[in-house]
């Protein structure tokens, strides 16, 4: 069976075998192992590290994932029989390509990048609303505060307009009480009227009339005369 293994780098390695036609109704078995010189030398499945299973139809294979500068054994039976030694072939992995270390640091940078930019936006997001948000805080405090002051202060000048009302108030009562006051002594009699009353009693019942506070004097005074 002309097995061949082509296209070798240091990660991949391509196998071509040639159609086997006991293999029509079911799969090609191709196994693959490194440090074939450490193993024993017998073609046993339960060696083999890897298999993958390939249909009929194809007749190649590239084996991926592969260390670089490492010398590998790989066989292809048909189904999942035990290789024989014309079904295998030994070949060794190429040093790492340049090109691909440096493709890949690359790739690893920008995930790092990608990776580094996205955490810092968070960051950044998270500390503009925290901003934010003690910016308002401090706003509604403000308004509040505000809205405290000029409803104290409204309310000091309603007690104060209350004080002025009231003050007008008890001086306008104070002024009526005087007014009374001044108008009850008007309404004494005088030094005529206490002789007229005096030389006629009948006129008392006339004096009860007036608004005098001496009244009761005046009713002594007639009957110390009488």
């Amino acid at each position: 069976m002309g097995i061949s293994v082509q296209n070798i780098t240091g990660n991949t390695a391509m196998v071509i075998w040639p159609s086997i036609s006991s293999c029509a109704d079911s799969f090609y078995s191709v196994m693959y192992q490194s440090n074939w010189n450490t193993m024993m030398s017998e073609y046993s499945k339960k060696n083999f590290q890897k298999e993958e299973r390939i249909p009929t139809s194809k007749t190649s294979f590239t084996i991926e994932n592969l260390t670089p500068l490492t010398t590998y054994i790989t066989c292809v039976t048909c189904q999942s029989a035990i290789p024989s030694s014309d079904q295998c072939r030994i070949f060794q992995t190429l040093d790492q390509d340049h090109a691909v270390v440096n493709s890949k640091k690359k790739d690893l940078a920008l995930g790092i990048w990608l990776t580094s930019s996205i955490l810092l936006l968070i960051i950044a997001c998270i500390m503009i609303y925290g901003c934010l948000h003690i910016w308002w805080r401090k706003r509604q405090e403000r308004v509040r505060e505000e809205n405290t002051g000029k409803n104290e202060h409204s309310k000091k000048e309603a007690w104060t307009k209350n004080d002025d009302v009231m003050m007008k108030e008890y001086e306008e009562a104070e002024s009526l009480a005087l007014g009374d006051e001044n108008k009850r002594e008007d309404d004494c009699p005088d030094e005529g009227q206490l002789n007229t009353i005096t030389k006629h009693p009948l006129t008392l019942e006339k004096s009860n009339g007036l608004k005098c506070t001496d009244q009761e004097e005046l009713t002594a005074h007639i009957s110390e005369m009488n």
